[in-house]
């Protein structure tokens, strides 16, 4: 990896700022019930006596189990605000959101949870800019 590329990223990912740190801990509680509702639905809360993958099907309930797991680690890591948390939810996030837009059968998302969705992505997306902003700010 080239030198001026992997300080680009380096500066892109800067957590542990003061400024940002109340903000990445917001986005990882809400990562955090994000993934804990989604467990609930793994373990067929809300199903009566029905088992969860008669209710969603099997790839449905596989891709619901990796986007829960995805989730639920990329809120630890973004709660000890590691760069790897914020990579980890992006692309969990942008992925499932991508696989709803285009229709696919398999991911089921109330509006409420799309919203969420729509807003955790944002906001990690606007800490990436403004965190980029402060180092860029600090070099100068």
């Amino acid at each position: 990896m080239s030198q001026p590329s992997a300080r680009i990223i380096k500066l892109a990912m800067l957590f542990q700022a003061p400024s940002l740190a109340l903000y990445v801990r917001i986005i990882a509680v809400l990562a955090l019930f994000l993934g804990l509702s989604d467990a609930a639905r793994l373990l067929g809360v809300g199903t009566g006596a029905t088992s969860p993958i008669a209710v969603m099907g099997f790839s449905g309930f596989a891709y619901l189990a990796v986007f829960c797991l995805a989730r639920l680690f990329a809120a630890v890591g973004l709660w000890i605000k590691a760069s790897w948390g914020a990579v980890l939810i992006v692309a969990a996030t942008s992925v499932e959101l991508g696989l709803y837009i285009m229709g696919s059968a398999d991911i089921r998302i109330t509006a409420i949870g799309f919203i969420l969705r729509v807003v955790l992505l944002a906001s990690i997306i606007l800490i990436f800019g403004l965190s980029l902003r402060l180092k860029r700010a600090q070099a100068d």
